[in-house]
């Protein structure tokens, strides 16, 4: 049977940072549940899953650019031929509420 530094130097040498992360909650978890042992394995895909599309996020935050974030109140409508009142409509989030569309 392996012990647990060498399970997670194997997931560091495949690089599965989330599986890593996640490994001693998803067991302990596991044994005081008596889950399975294709539950544990699905916990810990769907860690290094989410894992993987957290980084990818962030690689394209970062290539894109784009300020993190921007307060509204912060933005300069004067001059600009942007409809302020839509905007701050938008803002809001009441299109979720409602269920409208927004096309941009």
């Amino acid at each position: 049977m392996m012990e647990r530094h060498e399970i997670l130097g194997l997931m560091a040498e495949l690089k599965l940072v989330g599986m890593r992360h996640a490994y001693d909650e998803v067991v302990a978890d596991a044994l005081k549940r008596q889950h399975p042992i294709q539950h544990v394995l699905g916990d810990l895909l769907t860690a290094e899953i989410a894992e993987k599309h957290a980084r990818s996020i962030k690689y394209q935050m970062t290539a894109s650019k784009l300020p993190l974030a921007r307060e509204i109140d912060a933005f300069e409508f004067t001059g600009t031929p942007i409809n302020e009142g839509l905007v701050r409509d938008l803002a809001t989030g009441g299109f979720l509420a409602s269920q409208r569309n927004v096309v941009l």
